[in-house]
């Protein structure tokens, strides 16, 4: 059940990089228990947005919120340890280490340190049944995913940024991912924002869809409506081409 406040969002952001102009006046928000499907053509500015939202960018004018406190000027650190967590497209782990002391390393990365209780509440969260001696690096593309992933959730994030997290992924595991992903929104009422080219993975999943081409939101609502959207299948399908 989600909260009818918004959590987190941004409001009128420019971003512009190398003199070109990446974001225009980009306006989201998601409410806590809520999944918000961000969507585009390649190009469209999804992956930047992101970068201005968890604040490895800064742009040069909008601003970006959490709850009632504005992250401006805050960089990705600072924004992680309130509470906003982001996985990336590409599962990259430690190749040397083991999947216990992966776990260690991302204890230990903030304080208050988590213990190995946080880490092993996280892994069953996740369904990450794989032995702690493992070495990270010879997981699969999915158990790697969700080795990451409960890197994050030792922390109980307020906000999960996830980029094309069914990259690489089986239709099983994609189906195992959807049922993961709505309990941390159902149950632990975290809020998503979910960047993913699969529409029927964000019709079947996603609360709202936001639609962005050449830097701009061009579209936001339910799923169903906004895939019906002319101007959005004309931008999306045709911009995908």
């Amino acid at each position: 059940m989600t909260d009818s406040t918004p959590c987190f969002g941004c409001t009128g952001v420019h971003l512009r990089l190398g003199g070109r102009e990446i974001l225009k006046n980009v306006s989201l928000s998601v409410q806590r228990g809520e999944l918000l499907g961000l969507i585009g053509p390649n190009g469209a500015g999804k992956t930047s947005l992101f970068e201005v939202l968890s604040g490895r960018y800064h742009a040069q004018r909008g601003k970006v919120y959490l709850d009632s406190q504005s992250l401006d000027g805050l960089d990705i650190f600072q924004r992680a340890r309130l509470g906003v967590a982001r996985t990336y497209q590409s599962p990259v782990v430690p190749n040397a280490l083991t999947v216990g002391e992966t776990f260690r390393a991302a204890r230990k990365a903030y304080k208050p340190y988590m213990s190995v209780h946080d880490a092993e509440w996280a892994a069953r969260l996740v369904h990450l049944e794989v032995p702690w001696e493992r070495i990270a690096g010879s997981l699969d593309t999915f158990d790697r995913r969700k080795l990451l992933l409960a890197c994050l959730m030792m922390r109980r994030p307020r906000v999960l940024l996830m980029d094309e997290p069914a990259s690489g992924l089986i239709n099983t595991e994609i189906s195992e991912l959807d049922l993961l992903l709505r309990k941390l929104v159902d149950e632990y009422h975290i809020a998503v924002i979910l960047i993913e080219h699969r529409l029927e993975l964000l019709d079947a999943i996603a609360d709202r869809v936001v639609v962005l081409d050449l830097g701009a939101v061009i579209a936001e609502g339910d799923p169903k409506s906004v895939f019906k959207d002319p101007a959005v299948r004309a931008a999306y399908f045709e911009g995908a081409a």
